[in-house]
């Protein structure tokens, strides 16, 4: 029998558009929502919801589009508004209503939870952001951005693994590495995902209104990354310091232990991290 820990609960919920698969892991503690982005589905966040899942409900779940979260119609761009919202029509399923959440979001999935954030504050007690892909807020936007639509240029003339190949350079020149995944989402997050994503400028406005309870996240191992300076310059536009988790862009699947040790810590020291006894 599995320990009240290690419970895991699956489900499928219907949203315009799309179904998401959604899993909650645990069934004690405050909710803790993990964000997956780019072509990662909820299987990412597997070795870290196992780690906080001892004191924290923590829910999960693939992106529409990626893997088991299924589009009613062919395939479209994706909007950072749109998985906001997904966002919001979650919460509202998994957690009674008035119960604000934690919220862990990697890459894209920042980007939503920015977006999320800005728009129902109410439903977010603490939000750590880790390297969202904001590249409209670096001085050298243009040049990144241009760098996006040659990765599209090159998947259409000469396929996914060749785009793969000239996205490398945001992350330093080095492929992507082998993520646990339910299914390979690459080519719908080259022909889907990137480009809008890469093109979203968040709110800074409505950010700031809620700073006090963001922490904005970088991965020790990507600080000479392109992927890694959009979240030191949201890190400075909110007047914070930036806080450094273990490994680099996705540091939490092979550093599970160690990274949620720091997210507990940071969680924790945001203003509204503890909940009242």
């Amino acid at each position: 029998m599995n320990s009240p820990a290690s419970a895991t609960v699956t489900g499928r919920l219907p949203v315009p558009g799309a179904t998401l698969h959604h899993e909650v892991h645990g069934c004690a503690g405050p909710p803790l929502l993990l964000l997956a982005g780019g072509n990662s589905d909820a299987a990412v966040f597997a070795g870290l919801a196992a780690r906080l899942a001892t004191d924290h409900r923590v829910i999960s779940y693939d992106p529409r589009g990626n893997s088991r979260s299924t589009l009613d119609g062919p395939p479209v761009d994706q909007r950072v508004e749109e998985h906001a919202d997904d966002i919001r029509l979650l919460l509202d399923h998994l957690v009674p209503a008035g119960e604000p959440v934690r919220v862990f979001a990697s890459c894209s999935g920042g980007l939503a939870a920015l977006h999320f954030a800005g728009l129902h504050p109410e439903r977010v007690e603490a939000l750590v952001v880790h390297e969202p892909p904001a590249f409209r807020l670096l001085p050298d936007a243009d040049e990144q951005l241009r760098l996006v639509e040659s990765v599209e240029e090159t998947r259409r003339r000469e396929g996914t693994a060749a785009a793969m190949a000239v996205l490398a350079a945001l992350f330093g020149g080095r492929p992507a590495p082998l993520l646990p995944e339910e299914r390979d989402n690459t080519e719908f997050f080259l022909a889907h995902v990137l480009r809008p994503t890469a093109h979203h400028l968040p709110d800074l406005t409505t950010i700031a209104a809620v700073a006090a309870r963001i922490a904005v996240a970088g991965g020790r191992g990507s600080r000479e990354h392109t992927v890694h300076r959009p979240a030191r310059a949201l890190a400075a536009y909110l007047d914070q310091q930036l806080v450094e988790f273990p490994g680099g862009h996705v540091g939490y699947v092979k550093w599970p232990r160690e990274f949620a040790e720091v997210l507990r810590v940071t969680l924790g020291a945001l203003p509204r991290g503890r909940r009242e006894s």
